[in-house]
């Protein structure tokens, strides 16, 4: 089987490599030419582990490869995935699809015999639809069908998300496109992997509302661990308790300072502004959006707190820059929200991360920041060091070599991977997200 990949970004390549490890004939297409050159070269423009590997492997296999030219890989392949961006457009929240029908014109211009036509990028309900409308008007001679076949892949785990999934979701309205979608996922049939074909406009939303639902757990516990602040509660018991019960779970029970990266935020946004639009409005989400955006500003009034409230001339340590670990991605990262508020509040503010500091460097968010080269850099001479991403090197940092750097002993841990208890015993002040119970400690 031949297929062709429009977009070497994050869903892209990922799925590109990983079809080609199944054993299918993989050629990923893009525009940028300097970006397909490095990727010819071995050079993998994002942080994901294993993809290098994986990448290296089917390039040598000659299952795998990279080109500018469209119309050659098109008119080459049985199926061709659009996996282009979607970002918020701006001014009113709707995902900017005009990557993903500029695509779906040229892919129209390059058809030569039945094709079929797959929907990668997260995109709104009705939008296979409209990729069918284009195609048709662009080449009313072709043969093709079009299918929505939505990415659920973690950033850190992607590979692993692709290669064992919890299930795969197939959109498609004809019997020719269902059989070749099937052949194509036919190696995941070993683990007995759940394929579930619905009509294309169900699995559309099927990508937003799971994201979407999700984003309401993180959303729930963080303001559950506000509450808990205030009444003397704990959290993380809290989370332990209600995640035991079956029809809960304990995934996405985790407080923090947030949701970030490259789909709750936008995905969130896009279903409020197409519920709105339908004039079905989904009031749960609406609010999820604007509690998430006011924490992530609050999370710098929480550091702050932690000395005294001022902070002019003080100095932060900020571990974490990037939305979660085991990536580079800085997209919506609650960190773009902490680090400019400490700034212009006057703070000396010293950062450090393990793979997001390149990215960071462009970012006008992180103008004056003192770029430090580990965490106990970071911590030398600060009054104070917030965890903000729980990379695992920040576990297991060594407390005393950090008390002793430090002009105070505080610690805000954003992210509550800590034991109070143990950090109390280190000499810390210590301040995590929902744990009220601290009060009867330090009293």
């Amino acid at each position: 089987m031949r297929i062709a990949m429009i977009g070497t970004g994050y869903v892209g390549l990922v799925s590109g490599a990983c079809f080609s490890e199944f054993g299918w004939n993989v050629v990923c297409v893009d525009k940028d030419v300097s970006k397909i050159e490095r990727l010819r070269a071995g050079e993998i423009p994002i942080y994901e582990p294993g993809l290098d590997d994986l990448v290296a492997r089917n390039v040598a296999d000659g299952r795998l490869s990279f080109t500018t030219e469209l119309r050659e890989a098109v008119r080459a392949a049985d199926l061709v995935f659009i996996a282009v961006g979607t970002p918020s457009r701006r001014g009113d929240g709707h995902a900017d699809l005009s990557y993903v029908y500029g695509a779906a014109r040229e892919v129209a211009a390059a058809l030569d015999g039945y094709t079929v036509i797959v929907t990668k990028s997260t995109v709104p309900v009705g939008t296979g639809d409209e990729v069918e409308k284009i195609v048709r008007t662009e080449r009313p001679d072709a043969e093709f069908d079009v299918v929505s076949n939505p990415e659920f892949l973690r950033e850190g785990a992607a590979i692993s998300d692709f290669m064992r999934p919890d299930r795969v979701v197939i959109g498609v309205h004809s019997e020719a496109a269902r059989k070749l979608m099937g052949q194509l996922y036919r190696p995941l049939n070993l683990n007995e992997t759940p394929i579930l074909f619905t009509a294309r406009r169900t699995a559309e939303l099927i990508k937003y509302a799971a994201n979407t639902f999700l984003a309401v757990k993180i959303t729930f516990i963080n303001e559950i661990a506000d509450l808990c602040e205030i009444l003397g509660a704990d959290v993380q018991d809290v989370a332990k308790g209600i995640g035991l019960d079956g029809r809960i779970g304990s995934k996405f029970l985790h407080p923090g300072p947030g949701y970030g990266g490259s789909c709750f935020p936008k995905d969130t946004l896009a279903l409020v502004r197409t519920a709105q639009d339908s004039g079905s409005p989904i009031r749960i989400v609406e609010t999820v959006v604007s509690v998430n955006d006011d924490r992530k500003k609050k999370m710098a009034d929480k550091i702050a707190n932690a000395i005294g409230g001022d902070i002019r001339g003080r100095t932060v340590a900020i571990l974490g820059l990037t939305f979660k670990p085991n990536t580079d991605d800085m997209r919506d990262s609650p960190s773009l929200d902490i680090v400019p508020a400490l700034v212009a509040r006057g703070a000396v503010v010293k950062v450090f991360d393990p793979q997001g500091m390149k990215e960071a460097r462009r970012m006008p968010e992180f103008a004056g920041v003192v770029w430090c080269n580990s965490a106990y850099d970071a911590a030398a001479d600060a009054d104070v060091l917030s965890i903000v991403t729980e990379w695992n090197e920040f576990r297991a940092l060594d407390l005393a070599r950090i008390k002793s750097r430090m002009k105070q002993p505080i610690l805000v841990d954003l992210r509550n991977i800590y034991r109070p208890d143990e950090v109390l015993r280190a000499g810390f002040q210590y301040t995590g997200i929902g744990r009220g119970h601290l009060n009867d400690v330090k009293n």
